[in-house]
């Protein structure tokens, strides 16, 4: 597909992926020179660090059973594949990936920026590579060089865990998943009406009660301590920082029937299994809420080695707004306390953002201009935002009126939509340096399984990570529809079902 192979490659063989086909788009492509070609005898070969070595066998991991080949990780040699840390104008997060006919070298200057370089590579050879049994190949790599760095800094995904209950084995396979589009935040809603997902050793009946149910009354469950920190361990392997949310002080319904004490009236409600939103609000005025805030704040920071915390603030339709400006100034304070730093719905804005907090804007496009002012003022005053317009980048609505899960609440988001806009441009009046990237949630109301997950997931996914890392120069919806279509061989390879969008040019690639 695309440019030949130079060399004395035969005829039959496929020619190699060219540069440009990979999701995100880099930032720079120059295509030239004889194709590497991955063999028998190739070397995986690393800096001498114990992480270097790390990302090496992650590669050795992916391409060993495809292959067949043994890829030693190795710090000696010449030749082969090379991860190597070097000075240059990369970034926290960028790479150069230069092939050739003797070798593929990938530089940056942070380990992040190696992995993500990984990334490209994996894209860049053919879609069998991530198959678990020996493929027939060839394992061509073109010539050329790319050099790549990120638009923005935040470029996360949302999974809800409460409304639907997913273990720790299903949070790493997304977490795969989000690896190989350059996705660096996972953001885990933790706690709302149907459910209480992490264990708190303080209030330990959030977990064992306000966490066994989920919506439909399933059996719910819960994260241990030990389970939330191997999810952390193996998101920050894939270089994803994980950002725990409580939402706070509406969506608390699991903690309210938990605890009566939390109740303003003192009597617990019954566990909540449906799907509406709005009616529960922790009690402002009682001095227990603010003791109970402060050990979930300080338990869960304790087991969150990134640097935010989220606390909501949504929907809390049932506090008066001066109870929730109270909350607020009350709450802020406790997590900068334990050395986080403050994420909310964009409806924090309505109280008083603290200085460095993050707003997370979900808005439509047909938002309230008055509401859309607050959130513009907000950022003009210093505090940053993160995108997710919900009728763009919330990956649980449906595509179609005929789609089997999902919501619609925010309208339907086929693939283009979700695609086809600037992040840098959205909100008319926000500076520039306001934006500090975007996140694309996954709410899970309708979703049950990794199944459910991945064919909202995909094909919109990589597009909200495209606008994340890619320059805006280079979003083009023609362009890019070519390219999502190429990565459909590779979802099937990866085992990932994806809803076949009639905007996008399938070809031969998804079954």
């Amino acid at each position: 597909m695309g440019v030949s192979v130079t060399g004395a490659a035969p005829a039959a063989e496929a020619s190699p992926t060219p540069l440009d086909r990979v999701i995100p788009a880099p930032a720079s492509v120059a295509p030239g020179g004889s194709p590497y070609r991955i063999t028998r005898g190739t070397h995986i070969r690393v800096d001498d660090s114990r992480e270097i070595r790390r990302i090496g066998e992650y590669l050795a991991r992916i391409l060993r059973p495809s292959t067949g080949y043994r890829l030693p990780v190795t710090a000696q040699g010449t030749g082969g594949i090379r991860l190597r840390l070097a000075a240059g104008p990369f970034g926290a997060e960028g790479y150069r990936l230069d092939s050739g006919r003797k070798g593929v070298t990938i530089t940056a200057a942070e380990p992040a920026g190696l992995f993500h370089g990984v990334q490209t590579l994996r894209q860049l050879l053919p879609a069998a590579v991530e198959r678990d049994s020996v493929q027939p190949g060839p394992w061509l790599v073109a010539g050329g060089t790319v050099t790549d760095t990120p638009r923005y800094g935040w470029r996360g995904a949302m999974l809800d865990v409460s409304r639907h209950f997913f273990t720790v084995d299903q949070v790493k396979r997304y977490v795969d998943q989000l690896a190989l589009y350059k996705i660096n935040k996972l953001h885990l809603h933790l706690s709302d009406d149907q459910g209480w997902r992490i264990a708190v050793d303080s209030w330990p009946r959030l977990a064992t009660y306000g966490g066994s149910t989920e919506v439909g009354g399933g059996p719910g469950g819960f994260y241990t301590k030990a389970d939330y920190k191997e999810i952390v361990r193996y998101a920050a392997s894939r270089y994803l920082e994980v950002v725990p949310e409580i939402d706070m002080p509406g969506h608390t319904n699991a903690a309210l029937a938990s605890y009566a004490e939390l109740n303003c009236d003192g009597v617990a409600p019954p566990l909540y299994t449906g799907t509406e939103v709005g009616f529960s609000s922790l009690c402002v005025g009682k001095e227990v809420t603010y003791d109970f805030v402060e050990d979930v704040i300080r338990e869960l920071a304790a087991l969150t080695p990134g640097r935010y915390l989220h606390i909501g603030g949504d929907e809390a339709h049932s506090t008066s707004h001066g109870d929730y400006v109270k909350f607020m100034d009350r709450v802020q304070p406790i997590v900068a306390k334990y050395g986080k730093t403050v994420v909310g719905w964009h409806q924090l804005t309505g109280a008083t953002p603290a200085k460095g907090a993050l707003a997370q804007y979900w808005g439509l496009d047909s938002t309230s201009a008055e509401e859309k002012e607050r959130v513009v003022k907000a950022a003009q005053g210093g505090t940053g935002l993160i995108l997710s317009p919900a009728d763009r980048v919330y990956l649980d609505m449906k595509y179609t009126k005929d789609t089997p899960l999902g919501l619609s609440w925010a309208g339907y988001v086929e693939v283009k939509r979700s695609y086809d806009w600037d992040p840098g441009a959205y909100l008319p009046g926000v500076p520039g340096g306001a934006v500090k990237g975007v996140e694309a949630p996954m709410w899970s109301e309708t979703l049950e399984d990794s199944g459910d997950i991945e064919f909202m997931a995909f094909p919109r996914l990589p597009g909200v990570a495209e606008l994340g890392w890619s320059q805006g120069a280079t979003r083009d919806w023609e362009r890019y529809k070519v390219r999502l279509a190429a990565q459909a061989e590779r979802w099937d390879a990866l085992g990932v079902g994806f809803y076949r969008s009639g905007q996008v040019p399938w070809g031969a690639g998804g079954r």
